[in-house]
């Protein structure tokens, strides 16, 4: 059982708030106190260099990573935990949720990983239709109906019956994105989706990613992909040592930012 105090003036009815997320592995702390909000459809970009804890963040928001301290909670509700005693101070204690409601929450938080994470051993349908029918109790029917749908929809109509050995990496980062969307998650995470596919791919990933955002899809995203942070994020938010340096619009930050770090790093990868 854990602590946690909610000091803040939260932004009006944001759907993810973060406050206080500290994570640390063995002697290395990776989260450093982060605190952030995200407005429901709102596309948040995250940038920062390898190691900053950008990726150990998206995994403490659905709780596949154990946060050390602090809490995420999505349109109301603390992912991973229960309050429970007396709500003195403004400090309450945390209880960790049973496994099988911990899955249940995670549901509602979609995410696309780096390596695609599709059974091998499943066609494309397949990888589509497996969790709806578990998580969220669809028929399979129904589940196979949507599945094909979202295949559509990321411009893979026709590949139902492929495995993912006969996909390229761009196609199977697109059934990543459409099994992520079968569960009708209210956020979306990607960590950094772009980053294992060859770089004539990248376009047709983004180009979904940007078709969600224009969809009103709330997503987190961390990117070294700062053309498309430009076009596409409506916070951009830079991230070093585990701690938020700098967020604000896209042009704000990624033209006159006001950290030194900040513009160092865009000047790298720029």
């Amino acid at each position: 059982m854990s602590e946690f105090s909610d000091t803040h003036s939260p932004a009006p009815d944001p759907l993810l708030r973060i406050r206080g997320l500290r994570k640390s592995f063995g002697v290395q702390t990776v989260l450093h106190g982060i605190d952030l909000d995200v407005p429901r459809g709102d596309v948040t970009v995250i940038l920062g260099p390898s190691g900053s804890g950008k990726s150990t963040l998206l995994r403490c928001i659905n709780h596949l990573v154990k946060p050390d301290a602090g809490f995420v909670e999505l349109d109301g509700t603390i992912i991973g935990y229960r309050p429970v005693g007396a709500d003195s101070g403004r400090v309450r204690r945390l209880q960790e949720l049973p496994a099988r409601e911990i899955t249940r929450q995670r549901a509602r938080i979609g995410m696309v990983f780096q390596q695609f994470n599709l059974f091998p051993h499943l066609t494309v349908l397949e990888n589509l239709v497996e969790a709806p029918v578990a998580l969220r109790r669809a028929s399979r029917k129904d589940a196979a109906a949507t599945a094909r749908e979202l295949l559509e929809r990321v411009g893979l109509a026709g590949r139902e019956d492929a495995y993912p050995k006969q996909l390229s990496g761009g196609q199977q980062q697109r059934v990543a994105i459409a099994r992520a969307l079968a569960l009708k998650p209210e956020l979306l995470l990607f960590d950094e989706p772009t980053s294992a596919l060859d770089p004539e791919l990248v376009g047709e990933v983004l180009r979904v990613v940007k078709d969600l955002a224009l969809g009103g899809m709330s997503m987190i995203v961390v990117t070294h992909e700062i053309g498309f942070a430009r076009e596409v994020a409506d916070t951009v938010v830079f991230i070093d040592g585990g701690r938020i340096l700098e967020s604000g619009r896209p042009a704000d930050v990624l033209t006159s930012a006001v950290h030194e770090r900040t513009r160092a790093f865009l000047e790298a990868v720029l």
